[in-house]
């Protein structure tokens, strides 16, 4: 089989795919990128991605050529759709891959695979964009063996490994029985999860059977912006609840245990702070509210989500402008950059926003990460940013300390040791993380979100 894309979802699939026993190509037109995994090494960080790598070196390749399409029986695209200004997704990138693949099908039956997150519809675009390939490269539409199918990813970064060996579910959807067959048994040792599990992903206690559905295409597409769009309701609900906590005196996190206990609703994605980052939950959610546009509908309570994440980020700046009472000469050093701990993904990072705010407000912003500060200076070069290798330099002299990622690292730090460096022993808990009983025994006025 054929991935086509070798960022987050294209290779974590590809690694897992190679694993259990089949034979994997992963194309990108990215000759530098596909150097750098053909040397062993990775343009993203992703915990237990070599050590995976080398149990399935032996059936996973790497490419830029599409010739490799002819033999796949499989080919997933799972190429970047990034947002445009008006909330739909770029399909540039889908579009390309689609065109490659029609001309260069072979003679046999071929299953193309969305897995990209794209829009309710772009399996029928992808299959006519196919065709017409196809047709243009010499052969009729009648010569042209494939069938389309949606196979959306429900991949956390930082357990993206786990989540593709031990799904909650598999999804697939298509108009053709004979495509859905081909990917039943592409997937039946995870589906039956027969494969040997890796000393270092263990196979979840109790875990047998993977649920598996299969729906008509619409539907798949819509499964994943729907899945997206509910978890961040919930993240946008506990963080409009944290407000109202503040303001009566309550403790978030004892309330979104409370509510998560109920079975209905659950713990998950209950835990207050500045929202969600990353390259899903914005993306998806604007492409959802774009697609409802279409159709003339709105989509009140996912347009709301969207704006109570958008304050959030400016509630941290508030907060530490009011007991700062000036930002204009602070520093003000950030812990965590990236979007979530376990990734180097800057994509829409809080951390990111707040040091902007911060920054236009007159405050000097200092960051540090244990994982993304070599993709920042990269790609933050030119902000208004300043990097620290180590959390001493990062405190010294700073007026306060904002947790922004909660890295493990973070609250095992030293903070007796950091409290020493600081100029005002004040933390910002964004994400709730911390021992705030430690650090108030240990002299910092600590602040939390809902608290």
């Amino acid at each position: 089989m054929v991935i086509v894309g070798a960022g987050y979802v294209g290779i974590s699939t590809a690694v897992s795919l190679a694993y259990i026993g089949h034979e994997v190509v992963c194309l990108d037109v990215d000759e530098s990128k596909i150097e750098l995994l053909r040397r062993g090494e990775f343009p993203i960080y992703e915990p237990w991605l070599e050590e995976l790598t080398a149990l399935a070196r032996e059936r996973l390749t790497f490419t830029t050529s599409y010739e490799c399409v002819r033999d796949a029986e499989v080919v997933f695209i799972a190429v970047g759709t990034p947002p445009l200004p008006d909330g739909n997704p770029n399909l540039a990138y889908l579009e390309s891959a689609a065109t490659q693949i029609g001309r260069h099908l072979g003679p046999g039956f071929t299953v193309v695979v969305n897995k990209s997150t794209v829009p309710i519809g772009s399996g029928n675009w992808v299959g006519m964009l196919i065709r017409d390939a196809a047709s243009a490269g010499g052969r009729n539409q009648g010569q042209a063996r494939f069938a389309v199918a949606s196979n959306p990813e429900f991949l956390r970064e930082g357990t993206a490994l786990h989540d593709s060996l031990y799904p909650d579910r598999i999804v697939a959807g298509s108009d053709d029985a004979q495509a859905l067959e081909i990917l039943r048994r592409l997937y039946r040792p995870i589906l039956e999860q027969t494969f040997a599990a890796p000393a270092f992903l263990p196979r979840p206690e109790g875990l047998e059977v993977v649920p598996w559905l299969t729906t008509n295409l619409a539907s798949s597409e819509l499964i994943k912006y729907a899945a997206n769009a509910f978890l961040a309701l919930k993240i946008s609900f506990i963080n409009d609840i944290a407000q109202l906590s503040e303001k009566v005196g309550g403790d978030i996190v004892q309330i979104a245990k409370g509510i998560g206990l109920d079975a209905r609703i659950g713990v998950r994605f209950l835990q207050a702070g500045v929202g969600w980052g990353g390259s899903c939950f914005a993306k998806d959610t604007a492409a959802l509210i774009a697609t409802a546009r279409e159709y003339g509908l709105s989509l009140p309570t996912v347009e709301a989500a969207r704006e109570v994440n958008r304050r959030q980020r400016e509630r941290a700046v508030e907060k530490l402008q009011s007991e700062l009472k000036i930002l204009k000469g602070r520093t003000i050093g950030l812990l965590g950059l990236a979007f979530k701990p376990n990734t180097d993904d800057l994509r829409d990072a809080p951390a990111l926003e707040i040091a902007q705010r911060l920054a236009e407000r007159g405050a000097r912003v200092r960051a540090h990460d244990p994982v993304a500060l070599p993709r920042a200076r990269r790609e933050c070069a030119d902000s208004h940013l300043s990097f620290c290798d180590d959390l001493m330099s990062l405190a010294d002299g700073a007026d306060a300390l904002v947790l922004v990622t909660e890295w493990p690292q973070y609250r095992d730090a030293d903070w007796d040791a950091l409290k020493q460096r600081l100029a005002v022993p004040l933390i910002l808990d964004c994400r709730n993380y911390l021992d705030r009983e430690a650090l108030e025994r240990a002299g910092f006025r600590y602040l939390g979100m809902g608290r």
